[in-house]
């Protein structure tokens, strides 16, 4: 099995340090395409107003300038067009990947790519500063990414589907349970911009995430994460609401309103 390993946190990211140990463990066909600098937030975006370079960075090994999209796109159309991947794995992130954070994050995004393009593909997450603490246990998506990853491709999926994995922030030895999830919901709003002035008097902002905890709804992502257990989440790109398609139909169709 050919495994293209990317991330959103940079070529030089120790999650991704991390995922390649995880593939290892079930490959040693394993290529690692990842962003030159981190790409956290930049969602599913394409580099498409600027030229995209990529460094041989050792034996298949490859930084990119671009995001994870860019990444697997190319690894998939050139850079490993003599054997295309078999599994495209995203990760391992630093900080969890849940509820509403899976449409900016730029490591659903690697694996949507890798979905899109045909190759069934798995994000993983580690959460961190559950604990209170900036210590990330990285020794547990270490310890059962392998037999996770084991597990979901002796099952398979749809084509349609990606794999959303995520490691609570535990050690692994506090780790006893999996479940499978839905993706949550927060009740809180937890980004902010917090205005800045510089040593010329102009204002900037860095934008940043809040500490807050919502109370999600047993069976979420949110919820597994919280009470400490291994969150898997089948994601697919259809956003459709299908209760309103068909509320919708009872006043628009046929014939468009006029004003």
């Amino acid at each position: 099995m050919r495994i293209l390993c990317t991330n959103d946190d940079g070529i030089h990211a120790p999650g991704l340090a991390i995922l390649e140990t995880i593939a290892r463990a079930l490959s040693d066909d394993v290529w690692v395409i990842a962003p030159e600098s981190e790409q956290s937030g930049a969602s599913r975006s394409l580099t498409l107003h600027a030229p995209i370079r990529v460094r041989r960075a050792g034996e298949k090994r490859f930084a990119v300038t671009g995001t994870p999209t860019d990444c697997v796109l190319l690894g998939s159309e050139d850079l490993m067009k003599d054997h295309k991947p078999d599994l495209v794995l995203s990760g391992v992130n630093r900080g969890q990947n849940i509820a509403e954070d899976v449409t900016f994050s730029g490591t659903i995004a690697g694996a949507m790519q890798g979905m899109q393009l045909g190759i069934p593909s798995v994000a993983l997450s580690q959460a961190y500063n559950f604990r209170g603490i900036e210590t990330i246990a990285w020794a547990t998506a270490e310890t059962f990414g392998p037999g996770i990853l084991r597990a979901l491709l002796k099952q398979g999926w749809p084509n349609d589907v990606v794999m959303n994995v995520n490691f609570p922030d535990r050690e692994p030895e506090d780790v006893h349970e999996v479940e499978v999830t839905s993706q949550g919901f927060r009740d809180q709003h937890i980004v902010y911009a917090d205005r800045r002035t510089d040593l010329r008097g102009q204002h900037y902002y860095w934008l940043g995430f809040r500490g807050k905890l919502s109370n999600p709804g047993a069976g979420t992502d949110l919820r597994a994460i919280y009470d400490g257990k291994i969150s898997v989440t089948p994601l697919h790109v259809d956003l459709t609401h299908r209760e309103t398609i068909h509320a919708l139909k009872g006043v628009l169709g046929g014939a468009p309103p006029k004003s």
